[in-house]
């Protein structure tokens, strides 16, 4: 008897891993395909088409009220379906109603603010939200740091496959010597130790595990900040450990904000516009700074020349004068 074709859902998973799909972009794709299969009341995707996940996209937009983020992630994961599981051609570009992208400035802290909160922090919390406002780092590439990346003598971290899969490089600030070479001994012991008990692999991307089968237990591919525990990776069954969760400094940074009594809506995040917004208003050159947050486009770094300017665009009021 020949074995029964694999269902759909696996079909999406494979193709993921084949192409290198992070767990996370899995996870998302998978939901949002389940999510566009019962819309249409479980139909197969081969009996739909455009119209289909026109009305899938218009019903996020106009009934979910879905972000306009949340909206291409959705049409990613669909036209992904279409385009790399069933190889079918779509019958005319999507066209749904989409849903509005909001446009908003970024919060900013003073540089006071950003003083008071780092300090109602501690470590490793503290060192990792001093690399977020002094560096300029991502949440994810910042939990997700490896010990080779680190160039202390040329004072700078490296980003590997950041946002847009680029890499990049970005200053490491002198302040941050002392505290980092202090967390990598931890982490040094700590992957020592696992060592010694047979364990000490890690996550290594796309398929360098299989190019150097070793090279997952080497010192320099660890994690700077590895989590307290071992893990079992859901791809591969091995014991491994991983680096700490994000939702730990996303927490922390929240809970710090109230503990300094910031009046604003403060994350992760607000430390990167942070970052830019003072090396703006120090005088460094936009190009300089688009580099530095691996943005694709200027435009995306002028965002921020809104914000140094005091409210009004800078224009003085009459009533002072």
């Amino acid at each position: 008897m020949p074995e029964p074709a694999p269902k759909l859902l696996d079909q999406v998973r494979y193709t993921l891993r084949v192409k290198h799909y992070s767990l996370r972009t899995e996870e998302a794709y998978l939901d949002w395909i389940k999510r566009y299969i019962l819309f249409h009341h479980k139909q197969h995707p081969q009996e739909l088409n455009s119209p289909d996940i026109e009305a899938f996209l218009t019903h996020l937009a106009v009934d979910q009220r879905v972000a306009a983020s949340t909206q291409d992630q959705a049409l990613s994961a669909v036209l992904f379906l279409y385009r790399e599981v069933l190889r079918q051609e779509l019958l005319y570009p999507i066209d749904a109603v989409r849903a509005k992208q909001p446009t908003h400035l970024p919060t900013v802290l003073s540089k006071a603010e950003v003083s008071r909160l780092l300090s109602r922090l501690s470590d490793p919390y503290e060192l990792m939200a001093k690399l977020l406002y002094g560096c300029g780092l991502r949440l994810m590439e910042c939990v997700r740091l490896r010990v080779k990346d680190v160039d202390f003598a040329q004072y700078q971290i490296i980003i590997r496959s950041g946002k847009g899969q680029k890499d990049r490089d970005t200053l490491l600030p002198d302040s941050l010597i002392a505290p980092l070479q202090r967390q990598l001994r931890y982490a040094k012991a700590l992957h020592q130790n696992d060592l010694e008990r047979g364990y000490g692999r890690v996550y290594l991307p796309f398929a360098l595990e299989r190019k150097y089968p070793n090279a997952n237990r080497e010192w320099g591919w660890q994690y700077v900040f590895p989590s307290h525990k071992l893990s079992l990776d859901p791809r591969t069954g091995q014991m491994r450990r991983h680096h700490l969760d994000e939702t730990g400094l996303q927490k922390a940074v929240k809970a710090a904000a109230r503990a300094a009594q910031i009046d604003k809506a403060v994350g992760c995040h607000t430390l990167r516009h942070s970052f830019a917004t003072h090396l703006l208003d120090a005088g460094y050159d936009i190009r300089t700074i688009q580099e530095l947050l691996g943005h694709r486009s200027v435009q995306t770094t002028m965002i921020y020349t809104h914000v140094i300017k005091r409210g009004g665009l800078a224009v003085r009021s009459p009533l002072d004068g």
